[in-house]
């Protein structure tokens, strides 16, 4: 560990283990997805009770932000919740890509004017939605307070129709990005284990502290790893240059393992978690699910604070810039 905070993450590359995929079967997968369903039968805790919303992060491009997004979405789903999914990343708008879909309306529409929410959302899967965004995000910046307003109220019509918000943003620490971010409930910050992937995101984290005013929900989640081992020292690398150079706590909620079924399903053009159910990174998915949203985490004020808080925050924080 260094001992300045310009290079708090300044440690050799951690070893490269070689790991051969455990097997596992479709009876196994559907085992795990019946355990952490179960509650949702009896109705879901926080339905009603305010959109939860969660944004993805990263520092760097290609450690699969989108991909996770997008899996992450669809577990969430298979346990009972209904999730939409933004596509928030203005360079490279390609939620639409992995799911094998060319929508023809986005965002821009709605904020122009020229459709309804309901014009654009599209139906992936049983209980899953996506809402195009691309370039139309950039948009939302230049809205005056009359059209912000407006555009909160038909965005509210999600209300009622979705329990999780997921926001998949870009990579960076571009003002978007973090706007974001801090608008959301909770955000995910995901790393793979390459240095430069462990500094970048650390320079993500950092820029969410000095841009907040406290109340900041920030999980660590480490891509992409060959063991449990190598992910947890990610984690405590990051964790660590976090307490010391930031005095913030961030809690380290899993890793997904390196898997090549994650890559034959992006080639198709397909989310693993729908094309490989029991494959490694899907079993890691439904776990990981359950830490974000599960019953344990299920609190008097576990619930989100609705969409148009979000909106309102988020609509907020891009004009700041201006």
């Amino acid at each position: 560990m260094g001992t300045r905070e310009s290079s708090p993450l300044a440690k050799g590359p951690i070893q490269e283990q070689i790991l051969t995929p455990d097997p596992f079967s479709e009876d196994q997968a559907a085992l795990l997805r019946s355990m952490v369903s179960a509650y949702a039968g009896g109705g879901n805790p926080l339905r009603n009770r305010g959109i939860r919303t969660i944004a993805v992060v990263s520092g760097k491009g290609g450690v699969g932000k989108t991909n996770l997004s997008v899996n992450l979405a669809l577990a969430l789903g298979s346990q009972g919740w209904r999730v939409a999914v933004m596509d928030a990343d203005l360079g490279l708008a390609n939620v639409d890509i992995l799911f094998g879909m060319m929508p023809k309306y986005n965002l821009g529409h709605v904020i122009r004017g020229q459709r309804d929410l309901e014009d654009i959302l599209v139906t992936v899967e049983e209980r899953v939605m996506v809402i195009p965004g691309g370039a139309g995000v950039q948009e939302l910046a230049d809205l005056d307070q009359g059209r912000q307003a407006e555009l909160i109220e038909k965005l509210a019509a999600l209300e009622g129709k979705v329990d999780i918000l997921m926001v998949d943003t870009g990579a960076g620490i571009h003002r978007n990005i973090i706007s974001f971010a801090l608008a959301s409930d909770t955000t995910v910050l995901l790393t793979s284990p390459e240095p430069t992937s462990i500094r970048d995101a650390y320079g993500v984290l950092k820029s969410l502290v000095m841009s907040s005013a406290g109340g900041l929900d920030v999980r660590l989640l480490v891509n992409m790893a060959m063991s449990d081992e190598e992910a947890e020292a990610v984690a405590e690398r990051i964790q660590m240059a976090a307490n010391q150079f930031l005095g913030i706590s961030v809690p380290y909620i899993g890793q997904i393992p390196w898997d090549k079924k994650v890559r034959d399903a992006v080639q198709e053009r397909r989310p693993f978690f729908s094309s490989f159910p029991g494959c490694r990174a899907s079993l890691a998915l439904l776990e990981l699910a359950g830490r974000l949203v599960g019953p344990e985490n299920i609190t008097d004020d576990g619930a989100g604070r609705g969409v148009k808080s979000f909106l309102f925050r988020l609509t907020r924080r891009l004009g700041l810039g201006r």
